[in-house]
């Protein structure tokens, strides 16, 4: 697919198996589906201000469950860098180069019959330890039966991923906001993300429950407020070193 912006018009291009599929879909991609205009800020002046202040901001969604949940399992308690590179040594491993004139280097999802023919040497090449090697398996062997189609909403497909073995409540989470565009569904469990809310609304760290606790007002719109914040919240200051990546290629 390559998609672009022309005289404030959005032009589509797409090439190989299922492109016309894909290209009907993009409207979807680009939040066309989304209702920011039913969002109430709540008066709450940061929440408000940054409401106002970026009205391009769209939740879209992909319809792919295989295709967000793959990258969801890599990101499982590692750092962005890590999974990063674990992404791209499984996309060059597995995935086929994209068809059309695309960029030198581009590859497509693998699919999950690839993904469960990877061998165990393969995986630990890539940098992929054995807890989301398992969880990765898992879904790969379910993969049909969880794409949105078979979904009734975001509540049912987050119930049918957490069924899965290895996915809990943050990957469910991360993979309904990607599909279905879920304006309420927060990313429970996650490193950062409590204390982005919690000092953003209040000034202090919080936890998880503390950070639904907060959240809470905008119950409908949770997700979007969320988004919001990581536009233009604040964060704690940094009092220690960062967490260093874990390449499990040398383990």
């Amino acid at each position: 697919m390559h998609v672009s912006v022309c005289t404030g018009e959005v032009r589509v291009a797409a090439w190989g198996p299922g492109g016309e599929r894909a290209g009907t879909a993009v409207p979807g991609w680009l939040g066309a589906a989304d209702r920011p205009e039913e969002f109430e800020p709540g008066g709450h002046p940061l929440v408000t201000r940054l409401h106002r202040g970026t009205p391009w901001l769209r939740l879209g969604r992909t319809g792919r469950t295989w295709d967000a949940l793959v990258p969801a399992v890599l990101e499982q308690k590692v750092t962005v860098i890590e999974a990063h590179r674990v992404w791209r040594a499984l996309l060059r491993l597995a995935g086929d180069p994209a068809p059309g004139p695309a960029p030198d280097g581009m590859r497509v999802v693998p699919t999950p019959q690839r993904v469960l023919a990877v061998t165990d040497w393969e995986w630990h090449r890539c940098g992929l330890d054995g807890a989301r090697r398992r969880a990765l398996r898992a879904v790969a062997g379910v993969a049909s039966r969880l794409e949105p189609e078979a979904a009734v909403d975001c509540a049912d497909l987050q119930r049918r991923l957490r069924t899965v073995p290895g996915i809990g409540v943050w990957t469910a989470a991360e993979v309904v906001q990607r599909v279905f565009g879920c304006p309420d569904t927060v990313s429970y469990g996650d490193y950062h993300l409590k204390n982005l809310v919690g000092w953003s609304l209040t000034g202090r760290r919080t936890d998880d429950d503390g950070m639904m606790a907060l959240l809470e007002p905008w119950r409908g719109q949770r997700q979007r407020v969320v988004r919001l914040l990581t536009l233009g919240g604040s964060r704690p200051p940094r009092r220690g070193p960062r967490t260093a990546p874990t390449n499990h290629r040398f383990i």
